[in-house]
């Protein structure tokens, strides 16, 4: 059995001299481990209890979501893309179908606008309060947890309200949605973000902003300075929290954000308090744009007009009139009606976890000949092994849970 010594530059009685590498061992990190949440796996170099490198393997959910995207069609496809980033999948259906309206032309209807940005918004305060709580449950802090899960059952109470569906809603569709909200709808809206969510955004504030134990877990730790975030592509609040100036909501409008006032948060730590820090401060100005939006919904129709024969039929114009029982059956039936152009597009919007983009290559069918994505997670995961180099094993959890990754958008 080898001497194991205190001082690899020491000698042996033999006079030679010991290898670093024979202090290094091989830890697996996952894919069950409680800090990794779902199928994700770390393999950590290890000298002691200090990681000198980090492999992050991609998953094993071998779902295929890129290649069923192109044997879907343009409104099958949400049920997939739903299945992406699980935690706010209204946001992933959105940003599909802002891509594929861009790609034929089609400009959503102002009363379309408004619903959907209210529920992207809703959709980013449940991926921020999972994000926060899980944080603080991951470094010993229960309370922070249940604090913020409360709050995401009120949304999915809004959601199940919204579409029949509390967890995959499946509710966008080409030119629309899948059907109007009502007001018992509205007054879910208005009392959890005038009521219910300033209260418990009040209470872990207090719980968590000034706690000893998770400022001391998580400041100073993970640091991602602004030049290496522009120059590892990360966006949405990792970016933000580095001192990047980049919101799509804000560069890039889309939606009704050009019609609400909110601001861009920004901060200069790079670490993963700063991180924890620009998350509760979106959640806020989240709230801000839901409790405007939801007071100026316009009225009108919420899918585009029938003429443009791109559009399911609403279920009134289907059973009553022979145009829309005709067009309904070719959009279903024949997929005769989708006639995009023949030409390649990308487009992204500002998810919770950043820049959610997809790259569609048309051939003129009703389903995309290549469909590609853009998600936060698969960029974000190769920043871990720069920022949780020289940290020790206990701040595996702090880092992991400040990217926020979501296992299933690594999938490829």
């Amino acid at each position: 059995m080898p001497l194991t010594l205190a001082n690899p530059n020491a000698q042996i009685e033999t006079g030679e001299a010991v290898s670093d590498q024979e202090y290094l061992y091989t830890l697996n990190f996952g894919p069950q481990h409680p800090a990794t949440h779902t199928t994700l796996r770390l393999i950590l170099t290890l000298d002691g209890e200090v990681i000198v490198k980090a492999v992050p393997d991609i998953g094993y959910l071998h779902s295929g979501f890129e290649k069923l995207g192109e044997d879907l069609d343009f409104n099958q496809y949400v049920t997939v893309v739903d299945r992406m980033n699980y935690i706010s999948p209204i946001a992933n259906e959105i940003a599909w179908h802002h891509t594929v309206e861009k790609l034929m032309g089609i400009e959503i209807t102002p009363r379309c606008k408004y619903i959907r940005t209210i529920i992207a918004e809703l959709a980013r305060m449940s991926d921020h309060l999972l994000c926060v709580g899980a944080s603080a449950l991951d470094l010993g802090g229960i309370t922070g947890f249940l604090y913020a899960f409360n709050e995401r059952e009120k949304i999915y109470n809004i959601f199940e309200t919204m579409s029949g569906q509390r967890f995959h809603p499946s509710f966008s569709r080409v030119g629309g949605l899948m059907m109007d909200v009502n007001d018992s709808w509205i007054e879910q809206i208005r009392k959890f973000a005038h009521h219910d969510f300033p209260k418990a955004h009040a209470d872990v504030t207090r719980l968590l902003n000034r706690n000893k134990i998770f400022v001391d877990r998580t400041k100073g730790i993970g640091v991602l300075s602004r030049e290496e975030a522009i120059n590892r592509s990360a966006t949405g609040p990792i970016a933000r929290a580095s001192g990047v100036q980049r919101d799509l909501r804000i560069d890039e409008p889309y939606l009704a954000y050009a019609d609400l006032d909110f601001e861009m948060v920004c901060a200069e730590g790079g670490d993963c308090y700063s991180r924890y820090l620009v998350r509760m401060e979106e959640l806020k100005e989240s709230c801000k744009i839901i409790q405007q939006a939801v007071e100026n919904i316009p009225f009108g129709p919420i899918n585009v007009d029938l003429e443009s024969k791109q559009v399911i039929p609403d279920k009134s114009a289907t059973y009553r009139s022979i145009e829309g029982l005709i067009q309904h059956f070719e959009l279903f039936m024949w997929n005769r009606r989708w006639t995009p152009p023949i030409e390649e597009l990308y487009a992204a919007t500002e998810a919770p976890n950043g820049e959610l983009g997809f790259y569609v290559v048309s051939n003129g069918n009703g389903h995309a000949y290549r469909a590609r994505t853009r998600p936060p997670s698969f960029i974000h995961f190769s920043l871990f092994p720069m920022l949780i180099e020289g940290h020790q094993i206990s701040d595996v959890p702090a880092v992991l849970g400040s990217l926020n990754i979501i296992a299933a958008e690594l999938d490829r």
